[in-house]
């Protein structure tokens, strides 16, 4: 193997050798969420007309699993590398900074996607998967998990303890998780809230990703896609620049 395909090896065998945490658990709790608010909300929310608010919240559980576990991925690797010492074993190989950054977001899309296909397993039970337009689950699935694992390695680069990266995930993944359309449609919501959530791009990775099942969505899913393609654009740029010039990993 080359070395990116190596430490991208290494990686996934991280997050494979503790699974029932890393995997089961995320599936678990999207499992919790379906029930609880699945349950509450079945008779009271309505949705693109003749879609079900379960089978409407299969989508927004399955992209917002994706997301986190992408994200906690590249980040949790690399803080912990710095907290044990064990990063400059890394320093010292001829990686280059696009083989970190490809090893990292390879290893992060592959946990996001496997949680994600767990997650809709589980939830399938409870309403009747429809396909409308599978090609663009596919799309969103794997520009979200990527953008979700560079944005994850910039936290993990920016970090130097735990609780710096449970503020970054706390304070900035959660809330533009919960509040990018994942329990509601933002149709439902008062106008300058729509306008606030138009601003989340969180929100367009789950709108054009649900559109895939249902063929219906808040905004045209060629909007979504241009904004998700460019937001993992730039923040790819960013993580890459930071592995270039050594940013907190080189003295």
């Amino acid at each position: 193997m080359s070395g990116w395909q190596t430490l991208f090896y290494k990686e996934v065998l991280r997050f494979w050798k503790v699974s029932f945490q890393t995997v089961a658990a995320p599936v678990l709790t999207a499992v919790l969420y379906m029930l609880i608010f699945g349950h509450v909300l079945e008779d009271h929310v309505k949705v693109y007309g003749q879609v079900s608010y379960t089978a409407f919240l299969v989508p927004g559980l399955v992209m917002m699993s994706v997301l986190q576990n992408a994200f906690a991925n590249s980040s949790s690797s690399l803080v912990q590398s710095k907290i044990m010492g064990n990063l400059v074993f890394l320093l010292l190989t001829p990686l280059s900074h696009w083989s970190w950054f490809f090893a990292y977001v390879g290893s992060s899309v592959v946990r996001g996607l496997l949680v994600g296909t767990g997650v809709f397993i589980a939830t399938a039970f409870f309403a009747t998967p429809v396909f409308v337009a599978p090609w663009w689950i596919v799309v969103f699935a794997v520009l979200g998990a990527a953008m979700l694992g560079a944005l994850g390695l910039i936290a993990g680069l920016w970090a130097e303890k735990f609780d710096q990266m449970a503020a970054f995930q706390n304070f900035i993944i959660m809330p533009m998780t919960f509040l990018s359309g994942v329990f509601y449609s933002i149709h439902s919501l008062p106008a300058f809230w729509q306008g606030v959530s138009h601003l989340n791009p969180f929100f367009y990775m789950i709108d054009g990703f649900r559109f895939g099942f249902f063929g219906v969505s808040d905004v045209s899913p060629w909007l979504s896609l241009g904004i998700v393609g460019s937001s993992l654009l730039v923040i790819s740029g960013i993580a890459v620049q930071l592995l270039r010039t050594g940013y907190k990993i080189r003295g």
